[in-house]
């Protein structure tokens, strides 16, 4: 009669250790850029805190409640009052049709960004151009 032998099978040392040197530099780059994406998709926050804004200036203007762009100021006409920075809220000014939104002074990566809304003019149709240290980050 024949023996049957046992023969384990699996990997070898070098095998296991190679796949964890991949891993290893897959997670090197890739936990970076996850960072910076995260970031990025928390700062829609600040970009959609300007909306309120942005909307009761669209209503100001096609309504004809303003007489010059120097009229399109928080508190007036129906833009809300500015928002001081603190560490829970977004810093929302508006001042003659600039809206300026400014990351709360949390300790992350995006303290301190800014996004800023300039409005061509006071009468409709009102385009607006984006700019602020946000858009030379990449966050918007």
């Amino acid at each position: 009669m024949m023996c049957k032998q046992n023969v384990q099978r699996g990997y070898t040392l070098i095998e296991l250790m190679i796949v964890v040197a991949v891993i290893g530099i897959l997670a090197q780059v890739a936990l970076p850029a996850y960072a910076f994406y995260s970031s990025k998709s928390r700062f829609s926050e600040a970009v959609l805190a300007a909306s309120a804004a942005q909307t009761s200036i669209y209503v100001a203007t096609t309504t004809g409640r303003v007489n010059s762009i120097n009229d399109l100021d928080a508190g007036m006409y129906g833009i809300p009052a500015a928002i001081p920075l603190t560490v829970t809220d977004h810093g929302v000014s508006t001042v003659d049709g600039v809206i300026t939104i400014t990351w709360r002074n949390d300790g992350s990566a995006l303290d301190g960004q800014t996004y800023i809304l300039t409005a061509d003019g006071h009468t409709p149709p009102v385009r607006w151009t984006a700019t602020g240290t946000c858009h030379v980050n990449g966050y918007c």
